[in-house]
């Protein structure tokens, strides 16, 4: 295919409709907006969420719930998720997201979990370790570091 034979798929484009272009166009005289009212007006119209002065859905719904600005966001790893780096290398934020095990590392760091098999002896840096994930690691003599 060359550039000069390049077209829109069929039906893909559609003419504008212009209005207020006289009787024969069938979009003259009030321009598909029928008689007065505030449709017909420029800039007519009622926001967006707006109900007729009823009121609205969003205030009629109780809230619920909390959203805790000091919580802390950890990025999380398993155990298992070590098993693609090689023996006696180190795990840490950088090398999690140069293979492809997290896609961001959040605000507060990595913690490590304690699920699944580990088979290799690694030197892993984290914010955090789960008692079980640090007792694996120290069983299989990997070197465990606690960044600060």
């Amino acid at each position: 295919m060359k550039i000069h034979q390049m077209q829109p798929a069929p039906n893909s484009k559609k003419s504008v409709k212009r209005l207020g272009r006289g009787i024969g166009s069938g979009h003259g005289k009030t321009c598909c907006k029928g008689h007065k009212g505030q449709w017909a007006r420029s800039g007519g119209g009622v926001r967006i969420g707006f109900e007729g002065g009823q009121k609205s859905l969003l205030r009629r719904i109780p809230k619920r719930g909390f959203d805790n600005n000091w919580r802390k966001v950890y990025s999380i790893v398993n155990l298992g998720d070590f098993e693609v780096f090689e023996n006696g290398s180190t795990v840490n934020a950088e090398a999690l997201l140069d293979m492809g095990v997290l896609s961001k590392v959040e605000p507060y760091g990595v913690k490590v979990l304690g699920d699944g098999k580990l088979t290799k002896k690694l030197t892993v840096e984290a914010k955090k370790f789960t008692a079980s994930a640090k007792e694996t690691l120290e069983k299989l003599g990997c070197t465990v570091i606690e960044v600060k």
